[in-house]
């Protein structure tokens, strides 16, 4: 092999790069790297962004489902208090049904207790007891001398009675009624009150005199 063939066997080097070719490529790769920058600030910022405009849907999305979750709650409560309110004036008209039925019974003549047509009156009772029941109405429970409750009774009469305290129920004349815990019709009763004060002194003094004054003459 000759000195010519083993030149042209060798590889060629490279051309060395200029000085200034150097400072330009370190300088085009640093705008690279701020342009890259640059996008990936934008980009978080552009996160950062959607990221509070999903928190603020969030949000709204569930403020509207509290709203109407009070919404429904509140509507079905005042559907449920509508319905109970009807079923009460209702069951009102019921109550003056079951108070006669009391009373009758209670002056039936011993001798006619025992009357086989007062079998089907009493079935008549017990089926209006039956449905106040079933609605969960039941008698306010009273006697005599438990203390007056103006939540449950309504007074029809105060006076004096020996052996009751001021404020003590006296008798009960008609039967209060009540619907699960509310009250639907009041117990109208007598009610005790305390003694007269007795008559002060200045009004047991000596009457005045009934003789008439004296005329004014004129001079």
């Amino acid at each position: 092999m000759t000195d010519e063939d083993l030149r042209d066997s060798m590889p060629e080097a490279e051309p060395a790069e200029a000085p200034g070719e150097s400072a330009d490529s370190a300088a085009g790769m640093e705008a690279d790297a701020g342009a890259l920058l640059e996008q990936l600030t934008q980009v978080e910022a552009a996160l950062a962004e959607a990221e509070k405009k999903v928190a603020e849907y969030l949000d709204g999305w569930q403020r509207s489902q509290a709203a109407f979750a009070n919404f429904r709650k509140r509507t079905e409560s005042e559907q449920s208090q509508y319905r109970l309110n009807a079923n009460a004036q209702l069951l009102l008209r019921l109550l003056p049904i079951a108070d006669d039925f009391r009373r009758a019974f209670e002056v039936i003549p011993a001798a006619y207790a025992d009357d086989p047509w007062l079998d089907g009156i009493r079935l008549v009772e017990r089926k209006v007891k039956s449905v106040l029941e079933s609605e969960r109405v039941t008698p306010i429970d009273l006697k005599p001398g438990d203390i007056f409750n103006p939540a449950r009774h309504e007074a029809v009469l105060y006076q004096e009675v020996e052996g009751f305290n001021e404020g003590e129920v006296v008798t009960e004349i008609e039967t209060g009624y009540l619907i699960g815990d509310r009250v639907l019709r009041p117990s109208l009763v007598v009610v005790a009150k305390g003694p007269s004060a007795p008559p002060s002194v200045a009004d047991e003094a000596s009457p005045q005199s009934d003789a008439p004054a004296e005329d004014v003459v004129d001079a």
